[in-house]
């Protein structure tokens, strides 16, 4: 008899963190993004450099520390598979300060900024439970709607970019087109996706 599945969607709070480094810096290499990018200015990424594994994981550790953690962990069957950045849009600074990716409107949007499926576990379906538990996390902390921005590939992404997302991806999840921004990802035009929350 097969058992079954069993899914969990979590807030990176400290203790999970280190669940999360698993997803997406598994050798905990210093000069790794930690998913910093959107969430510091260009500034003080430079500021925390490479030197040593402590600057960008430390930086990252101090968000997770925050009342609203920047994203979520996806566990299957208790191992940590998946990785969502995700918050409130005015709390991402990359965002918040886009002349290429503006606000659609005035809605106080959460919006996801990365997708990381955990080496060994993609094609599993692990995107999927990864976005849901996401937008869960939103529902639950009052957002009235989420946002993505990713694209729309003709044939086989470039998996240096897949961090962002498809179009298609984001459709089985139930967002919908809402504009076309004037961003790029791998020289295709990144889209505004939004799924409304009741």
């Amino acid at each position: 008899m097969t058992s079954k599945t069993t899914w969990e969607t979590h807030p990176v709070t400290p203790d999970r963190f280190e669940d999360f480094a698993d997803v997406i810096n598994k050798n905990r290499r210093p000069t790794h993004c930690w998913c910093l990018s959107h969430r510091l200015t260009a500034a003080e990424v430079t500021d925390l450099g490479g030197d040593g594994p402590t600057q960008r994981e430390q930086a990252m550790r101090a968000l997770c520390e925050r009342e609203l953690p920047p994203g979520v962990v996806t566990y299957k069957d208790g191992i940590p598979v998946g990785w969502c950045n995700i918050g409130p849009r005015a709390d991402i600074t990359r965002l918040k300060q886009s002349t290429l990716m503006p606000p659609t409107d005035d809605l106080p949007v959460w919006s996801i900024v990365c997708v990381v499926v955990r080496s060994g576990h993609r094609k599993q379906g692990v995107t999927q439970r990864l976005i849901e538990g996401a937008v869960d996390y939103a529902r639950a902390h009052g957002a009235p709607a989420v946002e993505s921005h990713p694209v729309d590939p003709k044939g086989r992404m470039d998996l240096t970019m897949a961090f962002v997302g498809t179009k298609a991806m984001f459709e089985k999840a139930g967002f919908e087109v809402v504009g076309t921004t004037e961003a790029t990802a791998s020289k295709m035009p990144r889209l505004t996706m939004r799924r409304t929350l009741s």
